[in-house]
């Protein structure tokens, strides 16, 4: 389909990385739709959005074009990031290169910067979002939503196995990201490079969400904060809070929702930033 024919719709469900694709859209600098969602009271996604796909999850992005009988119906971020990013312009700016030169379709001629991209595109969407995932689903048995008489016994065995299983994990996951930006090609301030790419943006949801201490009250880090003991991945996390296709993605939000909170929680934001 013919980009500048094609119309995008974001399918947004609050406190969800469809904040990260509409961190995309606005860096594609596209003209697109919202449909928003807002989550139950078990925080579950609505059943109208199994209407679009049928796991009824969020972010789901759908695409109708003149010529084109069905809309194409993307699912899962990874996915989204890179049909987006090949099909519209300024998505080759945020792809890193792939061969070196004179290396084409050779086994090990790829740049760095790709390899890098290729890797954490993978990464995030396996390793680190089921750690993330795991981590809220576990702290919210230590919530308001879990009976009272209960919930101490939740909190503990939360907390043991957060202790146990979850924080030891996010140490790893946050040890390898601020070595990443140690060793970023070219002295970048990326994850691969100097240039924000797609693996940045689907980052950034997750991370920012975090950012304001939420990391810090999951266990003691060995340098006593977040903050102190990966210095380079809390500077780059403020970098991504101050991109401009991220802040513009926040303030479309607050228009149309008249506020916005990147926690989870029911119905529309409460928590305003």
């Amino acid at each position: 389909m013919a980009a500048e024919e094609a119309k995008v719709k974001l399918h947004w469900l609050n406190g969800s990385r469809a904040q990260s694709i509409l961190f995309l859209l606005e860096e594609l600098d596209i003209s697109y739709d919202l449909e928003i969602y807002h989550r139950l009271k078990s925080m579950l996604a609505p059943p109208e959005l199994k209407k679009i796909h049928p796991l009824g999850k969020s972010p789901v992005v759908t695409i109708t074009a003149p010529g084109v009988a069905e809309p194409v119906v993307l699912a899962e971020t990874a996915f989204i990031v890179q049909y987006l990013c090949d099909h519209f312009p300024k998505g080759k700016d945020l792809v890193p290169q792939r061969w070196k030169d004179g290396q084409e379709g050779k086994v090990g001629g790829e740049t760095e910067e790709w390899m890098r991209y290729e890797y954490l595109m993978n990464y995030i969407e396996g390793s680190f979002m089921f750690t993330m995932v795991l981590n809220f689903v576990l702290s919210g048995l230590k919530g308001s939503s879990v009976p009272f008489f209960v919930r101490p016994i939740t909190t503990l065995i939360a907390n043991q196995v957060i202790g146990m299983m979850v924080f030891p994990n996010m140490k790893r996951h946050f040890g390898m990201m601020e070595k990443y930006l140690e060793t970023s090609p070219g002295n970048g301030n990326y994850m691969c490079g100097p240039k924000l790419t797609g693996a940045d943006i689907m980052l950034s949801y997750p991370l920012i969400a975090g950012k304001g201490g939420a990391f810090d009250s999951i266990g003691t880090w060995e340098k006593g904060s977040f903050k102190e003991t990966f210095p380079k991945l809390h500077a780059y996390i403020e970098r991504l809070a101050e991109e401009p296709g991220w802040k513009k993605s926040v303030e479309k939000i607050k228009e149309i929702e008249g506020g916005f909170s990147l926690l989870p929680t029911p119905g529309a934001p409460s928590a305003r930033i």
